[in-house]
């Protein structure tokens, strides 16, 4: 799945001999320290965000390596014409138990390059959206994929928010600088790549969560009954002596479709019948001499 998620970018400057030696293994040509504009980035971290997703932590190292060399370009129009920046570093860090990727991007100065510049410093482009490819989306709350469980992002369940944990980074594109983060659709687009859109992911993205919702408790009600059906024939088989152990036939029980159960218990309550008939338990003897009447004083 694709993701893209917002942060900030902070001003910078004139980078080190250190961080232009990185900078010139990336570069064609030799660049001096006064043709380069340096600043850093957190790109993402490990905390909920409004889409009510977060990054896993040890993914972040991973996932920071991937965006050595990536540019920098405006609102994740992939275009070369949109290139102004590229990150040359990265490193997670940890502050007041978040942790997130740092990055430092440099851009080459002059021309548009220094307009550019003058927004970092004055503030105005400060925004930015990350643009990566993450393998998986771990429920918070069963661990199972989102979309296959049924827990809802955003909703609690026995006091925990449920979120969807991002896992195994694939790969990461670039970072682009976003007009107005604040608005829904800013730096939150995502879409599947190369994957079927689960039943989940459908109802939400057409409006139909309450469909969904009626849909999975009934198939929650149907798993109970299914349940009911397999304890009711392995202690049927149990009764009935068959020379089967336990674990076998509960393994073999959760093979059967639900009508095969409901057949083969309607079968085995037909044995049980034979082998354990109706008795009563108390037998009713005529006393000598008794008078038949509805009522005996």
């Amino acid at each position: 799945m694709d993701i893209l998620k917002e942060s900030q970018a902070t001003g910078g400057g004139v980078p080190t001999p250190q961080q232009l030696m990185v900078i010139n293994g990336i570069a064609k040509a030799a660049l001096t320290k006064e043709q380069v504009y340096v600043f850093s980035l957190r790109l993402c971290d490990d905390q909920i965000d409004r889409d009510h997703e977060r990054f896993d932590t040890e993914a972040l190292p991973v996932l920071a390596k991937m965006f050595i060399g990536k540019s920098g370009i405006v609102d994740h129009k992939w275009s070369s014409d949109g290139q102004l920046a590229r990150v040359f570093a990265t490193e997670v860090v940890c502050e007041e138990g978040i942790s997130f990727i740092k990055a430092w991007a440099y851009i080459r100065r002059g021309g548009a390059g220094d307009e550019w510049i003058a927004d970092i410093e004055a503030g105005i482009k400060k925004e930015v959206s990350v643009g990566c490819a993450m393998g998986a989306c771990i429920c918070s709350v069963c661990g199972q994929p989102i979309g296959s469980c049924g827990h809802v992002k955003g909703e609690v369940y026995d006091g925990q928010v449920c979120c969807g944990i991002l896992r195994d980074p694939v790969d990461a594109y670039e970072f682009s600088f976003v007009a107005v983060p604040a608005q829904p659709n800013a730096g939150v687009l995502k879409h599947m790549a190369g994957r079927k859109a689960s039943l989940k992911q459908l109802a939400d993205t057409y409006g139909a969560q309450e469909e969904f919702r009626a849909m999975f408790k009934m198939a929650q009600l149907g798993k109970q009954y299914a349940k009911t059906l397999e304890d009711e024939v392995v202690r049927m088989c149990l009764a009935l002596g068959i020379g089967v152990e336990e674990p076998v036939l509960r393994s073999a029980a959760g093979k059967m479709a639900p009508e095969e159960l409901m057949k083969f218990k309607d079968a085995l309550n037909e044995c049980m019948v034979k082998a354990y008939p109706v008795q009563m338990q108390l037998g009713c003897a005529k006393m000598e001499g008794s008078v038949e009447s509805d009522y005996l004083i």
